[in-house]
């Protein structure tokens, strides 16, 4: 048989190229009072090649709780990986908690770091793009305000957080956009210090929560399936818990001519030209 009559026999041969984007959880802000914002998670892309019949395990990292008491340490946000025969893992590692509310409290360093806390000299900025990768998956945090009640912005996945100034906390930093569905979309926003006045800072483009604002609000959410860090907490001890961080996503696009639709956990399944997107929003697998 001719290879051009094989080919229309047994189908388009097997290619196992993907694109993938992997964001890991973000995490919460700092408790009162002023904590700094959470970092964003971990924000991965790349491309890789699967091996046929394979299966690739993917696990979705949470965000970080919020918290609500003086000087309450926030929570770190959880890792989201990807692994499997024939690839390098991939793994996003979750955003730095923001510095709780005491004096000069630094943020924890993360996939992007969390913001510094208010007072003092103010709490540095965690450090993002920890672990090191290249590209880079995020940035610092915003240092707290110096000798001024507010905390620092959480870093995202394109930008660091700002620092925070006399009365407002620091604005998250901004995340990064893709169009592995299709429509672009932004990731990995960083949750935004809070505030001892009413002013709430801004969270970061990607999910990112507002900081709190004293007898405003409580800090913000980061947005689910972001990874957007949440707000810190205004100066407040009875109501005003700091922001949770929003959970991760992980997203596979590879041809549709290949694609087995074979996987577990009930990922949603889109296309886009002529790629099949497979998005995980909790742990499961896909068999190539």
């Amino acid at each position: 048989m001719s290879g051009i009559m094989a080919m229309f026999v047994g189908g388009a041969a097997y290619d196992g190229a993907i694109s993938y984007l992997v964001t890991a959880g973000g995490a919460s802000g700092g408790g009162y009072p002023m904590g700094g914002g959470g970092g964003a998670g971990g924000f991965r892309t790349g491309s890789a090649t699967l091996t046929k019949g394979a299966v690739y395990t993917v696990t979705v990292g949470d965000g970080g709780a919020g918290v609500l008491g003086y000087q309450a340490v926030g929570n770190n946000g959880n890792n989201s990986v990807v692994s499997g025969t024939g690839i390098t893992t991939i793994t996003s590692t979750g955003g730095g908690k923001g510095g709780a509310g005491v004096l000069g409290t630094p943020g924890s360093s993360g996939g992007s770091g969390g913001g510094g806390s208010y007072g003092g000299s103010g709490g540095a900025g965690g450090a993002g793009n920890t672990p090191s990768t290249s590209p880079s998956q995020g940035s610092n945090g915003g240092a707290g305000g110096n000798g001024s009640q507010s905390g620092g912005g959480g870093g995202g996945a394109g930008a660091v957080g700002s620092a925070g100034s006399s009365t407002t906390g620091g604005a998250g930093g901004d995340g990064t956009a893709s169009s592995i569905t299709g429509p672009s979309v932004t990731y990995a926003g960083g949750g935004g210090g809070g505030s001892a006045g009413g002013t709430r800072s801004a969270g970061g483009s990607g999910g990112g929560g507002r900081g709190g604002g004293d007898n405003v609000a409580a800090g913000e959410d980061g947005t689910v399936n972001t990874g957007g860090g949440g707000g810190g907490s205004p100066n407040n001890n009875t109501a005003y818990y700091s922001g949770s961080g929003g959970k991760g996503v992980v997203i596979i696009s590879i041809a549709t001519a290949s694609y087995s639709g074979t996987s577990t956990g009930s990922p949603t399944i889109t296309t886009s030209g002529a790629n099949t997107i497979i998005k995980f929003t909790g742990t499961g697998s896909y068999t190539a």
